[in-house]
């Protein structure tokens, strides 16, 4: 059976063998030398031993008492790195998710967290094996039939965008450039470009469609050549409130796709809550101005 010793006893005992004096055990405890002495003579009882030989002036440890006092100082010094740390980890919320949803909504509204949740620090990284990250919440793309309701964040509609009107478009003597994603993960759904064609009465033949295998590639290009991209509204809405795209045509259309949070409901701690709070209502809502504020 183990043996059951208070913890505060252990830290009467830990300060006086540091100080080797009940007095100023005392002093960094907030207590009376009485309290440490009836603490220690308490563990002594506790233990069948001899933790300390009392002088006039001052303590010293015996030898069983070196071997105690070497065990907690071990102890609570890993006690008091583990509450630091966890600490660290209220005070910063580290964010792993797609190169896209990083570097077109996560950063360019990291000011905006810092605005309203100013004891927070977000961090974010990126990339294919970010999951791997400790201690990190995932906002992943998935297909929405594999995704719990409770685990969505939001889910994905699609629209062309560009800087010309449709009619302008349909009228070009060239083929018009479409830049869209083949995803790497073929287990995803793709981006519904056929059926946004369909809706607009359009024809995929009467278009150049170039894929990249991430949708902040194609934005890019898209911006950097005047050209047109099929891509998720989320990801660039603050680059429409910007003027540097425009929805083009008709309205968006539903795709099969969403960005989640693998088991959300795990991440309990106050400041991931309002952070899972704060990017459901970011990707979540039609327009993002009070968020961007």
């Amino acid at each position: 059976m183990a043996l059951s010793v208070s913890l505060q006893a252990l830290r009467a005992f830990d300060a006086a063998a540091r100080h080797g004096s009940f007095k100023r055990a005392a002093e960094e405890l907030s207590l009376t030398p009485t309290a440490i002495s009836h603490h220690i003579s308490k563990l002594e009882d506790r233990l069948n031993v001899r933790l300390f030989q009392r002088l006039p002036r001052k303590v010293l440890l015996t030898e069983t008492g070196l071997l105690l006092a070497n065990a907690t100082s071990e102890g609570f010094a890993t006690i008091e790195s583990a509450l630091a740390d966890i600490q660290q980890l209220n005070e910063v919320v580290q964010v792993s998710t797609t190169s896209s949803f990083a570097a077109l909504v996560l950063l360019p509204a990291q000011g905006a967290f810092s605005a309203r949740y100013p004891d927070i620090s977000m961090q974010v990284s990126s990339g294919e094996l970010t999951d791997n990250l400790p201690n990190s919440i995932p906002v992943r793309l998935g297909n929405i039939k594999d995704v719990p309701l409770e685990d969505r964040l939001s889910e994905e509609q699609y629209n062309l965008f560009g800087n010309k009107a449709l009619r302008a478009i349909q009228n070009s003597a060239d083929r018009p450039v479409i830049y869209t994603t083949r995803w790497k993960n073929r287990a995803l759904c793709a981006p519904p470009l056929d059926d946004w064609l369909a809706h607009n009465e359009l024809n995929k033949e009467d278009f150049v469609i170039r894929e990249f295998d991430q949708e902040l590639f194609g934005i890019q290009q898209a911006v950097i050549e005047n050209a047109l991209v099929f891509c998720s509204e989320v990801l660039v809405r603050g680059m429409c409130s910007a003027g540097q795209l425009t929805p083009v045509g008709g309205r968006s259309i539903a795709s099969s796709l969403c960005y989640y949070i693998p088991n959300k409901s795990r991440f309990r701690t106050h400041n991931a809550v309002k952070f899972i709070e704060w990017v459901q209502n970011l990707v979540g809502l039609k327009s993002n101005t009070n968020l961007l504020d």
